[in-house]
């Protein structure tokens, strides 16, 4: 689904309505010709149309994540989904008082960069790396990453968000990222390494063997490039769940 296909993010229109749109045949902005609703809400949506219109045009995606509420903002995927940087970061522990960040990987138009503790993991590097993402794309990420690197890292990561946590729930898919790969068919080079081994290749590395680093590094990488197709695959079921038998957008 593309945000040209919602009109949920504009007031007086809630999951109802919108249906009772899609249902008339209004699948899209541009097709919206005042009926089905009341003129209030119509001049309501003309007016939200017009404005965001140039704020996708734009790629905007801040307008658009203040706009849609929070459990729908899975709709901006589609329309950032080329130029969205997924990311995940691996720790020695769970407290960012206490424990470091040892490897954080990035994905962005189909490259994939690591930043390793000790060589090029620095504030400045990680900054940059988010600086014009126009949306980021985690797993647990809102709750556990981005926390996590802004106290270890003196930084602020405000960045529309996709944790894809969230909208995986919503369609029952519950756990670990791990067991949820498994259950939609995301396979794994590494299926046998899990969180609890990304501690100890650590601490394996800092004792001197580097070849327990490439494999951190590249557990570390899979997980983030596997995002992609999470995303993917869960935006794609949404969007089939919740649109019109019928439609064809």
């Amino acid at each position: 689904m593309r945000i040209e296909n919602s009109f949920i993010p504009i007031r007086g229109v809630g999951e109802t309505t919108e249906r009772r749109l899609w249902e008339a045949g209004i699948t899209h902005w541009e097709e919206f010709d005042g009926s089905v609703v009341g003129p209030k809400t119509a001049d309501r949506i003309h007016e939200f149309v017009d404005v965001a219109t140039d704020h996708l045009r734009r790629g905007d995606a801040r307008f658009f994540d203040d706009s849609f509420p929070s459990g729908e903002r899975w709709r901006l995927y589609e329309n950032f989904r080329d130029d969205a940087l997924f990311f995940d970061i691996e720790t020695t522990g769970l407290d960012a008082d206490r424990d470091d960040v040892t490897t954080v990987s990035c994905y962005r138009d189909g490259d994939v960069e690591t930043f390793v503790r000790g060589d090029d993991l620095t504030a400045g590097a990680l900054r940059d790396r988010f600086a014009d993402a126009p949306l980021l794309v985690s797993f647990n990420g809102a709750r556990f990453d981005v926390p996590f690197l802004e106290r270890s890292f003196d930084l602020s990561i405000d960045v529309p968000h996709l944790d894809l946590l969230y909208p995986c729930r919503r369609l029952d898919l519950t756990g670990g990222l791990k067991r949820i790969e498994r259950e939609v068919g995301i396979d794994r080079d590494r299926p046998d390494v899990s969180g609890e081994d990304a501690v100890r290749l650590w601490r394996e590395y800092e004792r001197g063997d580097d070849a327990a680093l490439d494999t951190l590094v590249s557990y570390n990488r899979e997980d983030t490039e596997n995002l992609e197709r999470l995303a993917d695959h869960v935006t794609t079921r949404l969007h089939e769940t919740c649109r019109p038998p019928d439609a064809t957008f």
